[in-house]
C-alpha cells in the first residue's frame, strides 16, 4: 500500500512540474498541506494532496486576479 501511495505522489509531482510554474501556482504548496492534513485525518494523504492542490491552485489564481486588479487601479489613478 505504501508503494502505491509513493508512486502516486511521485506521479502527481512529476505532472505538476511538467505543467510549468504558471499552471502549478499554489498546487505544490496546497498539496503539501493537504497531504499532511489527510495523513492525520485517517491516513488519506493522497486524497488530501489532490484536494490541497485544487484549493491551492484556486487561491493562487484568485490572488493573481486581485493583484492584477490592484495594479490596474494604481495605473488608472496615476493617469488622473
Amino acid at each position: 500500500m505504501k508503494t502505491t501511495q509513493l508512486s502516486t505522489i511521485a506521479l502527481a509531482l512529476a505532472l505538476a512540474l511538467e505543467a510549468g510554474s504558471a499552471s502549478a501556482a499554489g498546487c505544490l504548496k496546497g498539496a503539501a498541506v493537504g497531504a499532511v492534513a489527510g495523513h492525520y485525518a485517517g491516513h488519506h494523504a493522497v486524497a488530501g494532496a489532490v484536494g490541497g492542490c485544487i484549493v491551492g491552485h484556486h487561491l493562487a489564481k484568485e490572488h493573481a486576479r486581485e493583484q492584477a486588479a490592484a495594479k490596474a487601479q494604481v495605473q488608472v489613478t496615476a493617469r488622473q
